[in-house]
């Protein structure tokens, strides 16, 4: 009968540290966006200063727009409002756009307005808002949640450990 209880203790303890580990070892998803061999992944190859990531974007994702050798200017598009570009560091420009959540999937052109001159870049709007549930994979989870977390588990282990120390020392029973 003992060795059901511990049994039953342990069980549980593993399958609360179980249960723990995906949110643990969670990451933020995948890293790049696949798009086809005649496109370059960032958006451009650069020829004129201009390159967009990610080249495929979400409706209501966000679009990071850099431009060498530009000190300063205006993006626009028909997927995105109106940005204006940061100062230069190192002579690269960054700004970065919210494509509207709207905005029609397919190939959309953007123009970079510097200097007198107009760059453009194409880049892609695809269908979907992404994940934006809340912690249900869309964030990693932060130090004070895996502290808790791992207290939780440590207190349920202790406890687990303490009540079958005194129900032994209550009945007389040895092992």
């Amino acid at each position: 009968m003992r060795a059901a209880r511990t049994l039953a203790v342990a069980a549980t303890a593993l399958a609360a540290v179980g249960f723990a580990a995906p949110l643990a070892t969670a990451t933020n998803g995948p890293s790049s966006v696949s798009v086809s061999p005649l496109q370059v992944e960032r958006g451009g190859d650069n020829s004129n200063g201009v390159t967009v990531s990610p080249f495929a974007v979400h409706q209501g994702g966000i679009l990071t727009i850099t431009v060498r050798g530009c000190a300063g200017g205006t993006v626009t598009s028909n997927a995105f409002a109106t940005v204006t570009l940061g100062p230069a560091v190192n002579g690269v420009s960054t700004a970065t756009a919210r494509i509207f959540n709207n905005a029609t999937p397919g190939q959309y052109n953007l123009a970079v307005q510097c200097g007198g001159r107009t760059l453009t870049q194409p880049f892609r709007v695809i269908a979907g808002q992404g994940a934006a549930g809340g912690l249900g994979g869309s964030l990693a989870p932060s130090s004070t949640e895996m502290a808790v977390g791992g207290s939780l588990v440590a207190a349920a282990a202790l406890g687990g450990g303490l009540f079958i120390a005194r129900r032994r020392r209550l009945t007389g029973a040895g092992v």
